[in-house]
């Protein structure tokens, strides 16, 4: 079991980011079969670039890097928040000392594709900071990007949710939400079945959560350069992916109000803006706004404005709706 000590201090700094990089190395790793699978589709649509980019580039190298237990942080910078995005990222990785990388290779690069002699090649070459940077950049641009908009959607939706249930609950609710496993515990967060083991002192720093589409349960970073990290499954990921949890289009609801109207309505379980909608749902934000538009005039909808954003969630009829077609 793994334990975080967390003080009053520690939570009041806590806060969220995003992290292209990160999600880019899940994908990374999964595609490559060392983490969790992706679902059917998914790997079929991607896995015939994956396997051109591994033959045209250098990913090999940056996939060499990643061993079952972990990665190197180069590539994976830790965020600055909830804005971060690849360029960002990318302008770290490349921004990488030469001798800091190869301090990152000696524990990482240990597997038997680390001694295959092209990669070696690579790996031992004075350029090999901005060679790795290059083929992640390709693989950003082929494998991901086209889908980010989404999948950021998705994260941006889980954060508003995880505030809205630190306003109405507190932290302790909002960390155990997080997985199953998570408990708070005697003023600190415990973790069950997780391969590291032990306890961790945030001193203050408060604690780094981030929503990720690709991590298989809960992954942790503990060892600076990092901030002690928490990146956990953001919410809508098994609707994506078309699990067993997702929650069902009701027919009753449908036939009451059209598909699309009954899509958004179900969606809106937490708040979000017609943005949020339009791309976690991949749907034309005009047709979003029109129908949340009707919604809203129907009762079913209320919003209100949050910082920059307006933010749409259901009213007690709508929930009722919601609940009594399921």
């Amino acid at each position: 079991m793994l334990r975080f000590e967390v003080s009053v201090e520690d939570l009041l700094r806590s806060r969220f980011a995003l992290s292209p990089a990160l999600d880019l190395c899940l994908l990374l790793r999964s595609l490559a079969g060392h983490d969790r699978p992706l679902p059917r589709a998914w790997a079929a649509r991607l896995l015939p670039a994956f396997e051109r980019l591994r033959r045209e580039t250098e990913l090999d190298a940056a996939l060499a890097l990643h061993n079952p237990q972990s990665g190197p942080n180069f590539v994976a910078p830790p965020p600055r928040g909830l804005n971060q995005t690849w360029a960002d990222d990318l302008a770290m990785i490349r921004a990488t000392p030469l001798e800091a990388a190869r301090h990152e290779f000696v524990p990482t690069a240990v597997g038997p594709s680390a001694r295959h002699p092209h990669v070696r090649a690579v790996l031992d070459s004075p350029d090999a900071v901005s060679r790795i940077a290059e083929a992640m950049d390709q693989a950003w641009h082929e494998l991901l990007a086209p889908d980010w908009p989404q999948l950021r959607a998705i994260c941006e939706r889980d954060v508003v949710h995880r505030l809205s249930v630190i306003g109405e609950h507190g932290w302790a609710t909002t960390i155990e939400s997080l997985h199953p496993s998570i408990a708070w515990q005697s003023g600190g967060i415990e973790i069950g079945h997780f391969p590291q083991v032990g306890t961790v002192r945030l001193v203050g720093d408060g604690l780094l959560l981030i929503p990720s589409i690709f991590v298989g349960n809960i992954a942790a970073h503990l060892e600076d350069p990092w901030p002690r990290t928490l990146v956990y499954r953001a919410r809508g990921t098994a609707a994506l992916w078309g699990e067993q949890e997702t929650v069902p289009q009701p027919d009753a609801l449908t036939a009451l109000v059209g598909r699309a109207r009954a899509r958004l309505l179900v969606a809106l379980d937490a708040p979000a803006s017609t943005s949020h909608l339009a791309r976690s749902l991949a749907m034309a934000p005009g047709a979003v706004g029109d129908h949340l538009a009707i919604l809203r005039g129907a009762g079913l909808l209320v919003r209100a404005r949050s910082g920059r954003s307006v933010l749409y969630r259901r009213t007690p009829l709508g929930e009722a709706l919601v609940a009594g077609s399921g």
